[in-house]
């Protein structure tokens, strides 16, 4: 059995949140948009769509965002690419890390749609992302509306 204190009627929160970041927009400006679509059709609640330099930045705003109690979800979308050094897979932790870490202490679905691909500049991949995140718009607008109607 449920203890009260742990139930949360997410359905009747008002709004979804997309943080996007802003490096490789013209790919992940696709992932925004076909969330964006895809979740029109499957729940239709309006979505507040916030933006911030890098994906580093995303989990903070994930949090701010979360304490106000106004979401019912929150969708996490950037590109954290491997640039030849080791950095990339430190931000890629922390960014995963701190959305989890989130969740857990607001008790809001937060779902990550940051990705970090390897061999990103090889030829060709830049133009394969862009159509890869297409359907992982898709794919978090399923995810996202799937769970705001079960969890509660």
């Amino acid at each position: 059995m449920k203890s009260n204190s742990m139930c949360f009627d997410f359905a009747t929160r008002g709004r979804v949140a997309f943080i996007q970041s802003c490096w490789h927009r013209e790919i992940v400006d696709k992932l925004r948009d076909s969330f964006l679509e895809t979740f029109s059709t499957l729940d239709g609640r309006p979505v507040d769509v916030f933006e911030v330099p890098g994906a580093f930045e995303i989990p903070l705003k994930a949090q701010f965002l979360a304490n106000t109690g106004e979401y019912a979800a929150i969708v996490a979308a950037g590109l954290v690419v491997d640039g030849g050094i080791y950095r990339h897979e430190f931000v890629a932790g922390a960014v995963i890390d701190g959305l989890m870490r989130t969740q857990l202490e607001t008790r809001t679905p937060i779902f990550s749609a940051v990705l970090t691909p390897h061999d990103f500049r090889s030829a060709g991949q830049p133009e394969f992302f862009a159509k890869h995140f297409v359907s992982k718009g898709m794919e978090a607008a399923q995810a996202c509306a799937s769970t705001i109607a079960v969890v509660n």
